[in-house]
């Protein structure tokens, strides 16, 4: 008899997706995606649940499966498989418990695979990481029946801390997934800080804000005390009603604040500050400061910040700045003040985190310090590669040139305290050019204008340990500096 189309395209889905119980996702020696079947669980599977044939008449949902015969019908969802797994995984003999065990691991490993896909698709593009580069840090099952009773993959954490009657196994290990360490710290390192808005504003004390914004940000007292009462606005709105749920054991993520909320939040402001405000600038307001927070947190976590505003920066590296600007003439003059001011301000962050960094390597035994400083000198100044500072210095290898220099962290430093610098020195320039009323606005369209000028001349720094030579004078304007304030040091290096 001819084959049905409808139907043998119906076999293959069914197919397809009851393969998630017996084919495993998982990384290869190189680092790349696989999928592996594992035959005995397929036979386990099988012989579990024979109802899901793989013949003609069968028919699926994008909730689980079901089968047909010439009388009835009969569904079974993803959770009712799930949960005789489990009971089996914990209930049967030792080798059916293993293959119930495996054909739950092959599943959690596709939700894993889908769990990093959606954060590739919401965070990679603006952060520079792709759905490859963040499995290696989830996917460590190696598929084997009988578990390796010295290590533990996450999969296997998911399983056996997995209650169904809190959760489904998808949301289960979606949770698990995004709140592995090593994978947030890999997201942290690329600016991604998994907590949202209202949670970091829920655990983030008045208190706190205030150091945050004097230290990090060098805020003026009236901005800090701004900052501050609206965080306690909040605090006593939103943070009331989430305690209050809380002690109702109703959990869940934090929400978007309401309308309701929002307005409760405007009239404790306009209490305090007779500034009235309207729901819309609340929220606003709100998830700027939440932003502000969430680059502290990324930055004292060892993560990078944002190499550029969201919303996307164009034009040449003055041109945010200029438009604040009221005429030419103006601008013409601006700039010539501004242009000194970044290259001192350059060459005094340098000296700083160059210190800071000796002072730090002071305190430990043997001439740590110096050798760092020797080691600096022969990467920018002299070009030579990590393994020729290492044979020159009599050290190990190269990993070890890596570990005493720490230029990725040396860069990121640098480029904090040159922010900080050079924004109270435009800022003050730019009072002379500006209406008063204008200085808010101007201080935001400053910061972002410097943030991303520097940021691209710490990402030129960066490539140079890509490169053997730097051959325009723009790719050497950290190294210059640097350089110029080794050669100024008394010690010999």
């Amino acid at each position: 008899m001819p084959g049905n189309t409808a139907v043998d395209g119906l076999v293959q889905i069914l197919m397809g997706v009851a393969s998630r119980y017996w084919q495993l996702v998982k990384i290869d020696g190189a680092g790349r995606r696989q999928v592996q079947e594992i035959s005995p669980a397929k036979a386990f599977f099988v012989d579990v649940f024979p109802a899901i044939a793989f013949g003609g008449g069968n028919a699926i949902s994008t909730t689980g499966y079901a089968y047909a015969d010439n009388t009835d019908r009969h569904h079974i969802p993803d959770a009712e498989i799930q949960l005789q797994l489990l009971q089996l995984s914990r209930d049967a003999p030792a080798d059916r418990c293993l293959l119930a065990q495996r054909c739950l691991l092959c599943f959690i490993s596709w939700q894993i695979e889908q769990v990093c896909s959606q954060l590739a698709a919401n965070f990679g593009s603006v952060h520079g990481f792709s759905c490859a580069d963040l499995l290696p840090y989830v996917l460590d099952d190696d598929g084997r029946l009988q578990p390796n009773s010295t290590y533990q993959s996450l999969s296997q954490k998911i399983l056996q801390s997995f209650n169904p009657q809190q959760s489904s196994l998808t949301t289960w290990t979606t949770t698990r997934v995004k709140h592995d360490a090593a994978l947030n710290q890999f997201l942290l390192e690329c600016g991604v800080y998994m907590v949202s808005d209202w949670a970091i504003l829920n655990d983030t004390r008045p208190q706190q804000l205030e150091r945050i914004f004097r230290e990090f940000y060098a805020l003026t007292p009236p901005e800090i005390q701004q900052a501050q009462q609206l965080l306690e606005s909040y605090h006593a709105v939103y943070r009331t009603a989430r305690l209050q749920q809380r002690s109702l054991s109703i959990g869940g993520k934090c929400t978007t604040p309401t309308t309701q909320q929002l307005q409760q939040i405007a009239t404790l402001l306009q209490n305090q500050t007779s500034q009235t405000l309207k729901s819309e600038t609340v929220m606003i307001q709100l998830q700027k400061l939440a932003t502000q927070l969430r680059e502290y947190r990324i930055h004292v976590r060892g993560g990078s910040l944002p190499t550029k505003s969201l919303d996307t920066i164009t034009g040449d590296e003055y041109t945010d700045t200029t438009k604040a600007l009221d005429n030419e003439d103006e601008q013409t003059e601006f700039l010539q003040l501004y242009r000194p001011q970044f290259l001192a301000c350059l060459e005094q962050a340098l000296a700083i985190v160059t210190q800071s960094r000796v002072n730090r390597l002071q305190r430990k035994k043997g001439e740590k310090a110096k050798k760092f400083l020797q080691a600096l000198k022969l990467f920018h100044c002299q070009n030579l590669r990590m393994t020729e500072i290492a044979d020159s210095m009599g050290l190990r290898a190269q990993d070890a040139v890596t570990r005493l220099l720490k230029l990725k962290e040396f860069r990121a430093d640098v480029r904090q305290q040159l922010l900080l610098l050079l924004c109270d020195r435009v800022l003050d320039l730019a009072k002379n050019y500006s209406h008063p009323d204008r200085l808010i606005t101007l201080e935001q369209q400053i910061k972002l204008a410097l943030d991303e000028q520097i940021t691209q001349v710490i990402k030129e720094a960066g490539n140079q340990s890509q490169t053997a030579k730097i051959n325009t004078i723009e790719n050497g304007l950290f190294r210059e500096r640097l350089c110029r304030y080794l050669d100024s040091l008394n010690e010999e290096i």
